[in-house]
C-alpha cells in the first residue's frame, strides 16, 4: 500500500462515538471475521492506558502479543496507522530509533489502527497481529469499517 493511500484510508476514518461497549463490539466483529476466515491472530483494542478487548485464536503465539503490543505502542505515539508510519520511515529511509524508541516497546510494522472519534480525536488503537503486515492493517480497517457502518 502506497502512503497516498494509506494517508486517505485514515483521513475518512473517524467514528460517531467509541467507548467500551464499541470496544466489544470491534473485538467480537475481529474475532467472527478471523475465526470465519480460520485466521491465526491476536486481537488487541486498548487505550493508552488500559486494556479494552485481548483475543488469541487458535494457531497464534506469544510473539503475535509481543507485536500487537508494540505496533499499538507506535500507533497510540504517532496518531497513525502503523503501516503508515512505517511506509513514511521507509520512504525516508530511517527507522523508529531514529525518534530514540526502543525496538522491544515499538514497531512500525502494519496492523495497529487508532480509533478516531469525531470532535474527539484518538481515543484508542485496534491491532491485529499474526498476518503479513498488510493484511493485518486491512483485517482492522474491515472491522472498523463494520463497526462504523452499525
Amino acid at each position: 500500500m502506497e502512503i497516498a493511500e494509506l494517508e486517505a484510508e485514515f483521513a475518512d476514518l473517524e467514528l460517531a462515538r467509541f467507548d467500551e461497549r464499541s470496544a466489544l463490539r470491534l473485538g467480537q466483529i475481529l474475532l467472527d471475521l478471523a475465526l470465519a476466515e480460520g485466521l491465526a491472530v491476536v486481537i488487541d483494542i486498548r487505550t493508552a492506558d488500559r486494556t479494552l478487548y485481548h483475543a488469541a485464536l487458535p494457531g497464534s503465539a506469544a510473539l503475535n502479543d509481543l507485536w500487537a503490543r508494540r505496533k499499538s505502542n507506535t500507533a497510540l505515539l504517532f496518531q497513525l496507522p502503523s503501516l503508515l508510519v512505517g511506509r513514511r520511515n521507509q520512504a525516508r529511509g530511517e527507522g523508529l530509533e531514529r525518534h530514540g524508541l526502543p525496538p522491544a516497546d515499538f514497531a512500525d510494522s502494519g496492523g495497529a489502527v487508532p480509533i478516531r472519534v469525531k470532535g474527539v480525536g484518538i481515543v484508542a488503537v485496534a491491532t491485529v497481529s499474526g498476518l503479513p503486515q498488510v493484511e493485518d492493517h486491512r483485517l482492522v480497517l474491515r472491522g472498523i469499517g463494520a463497526l462504523a457502518a452499525g
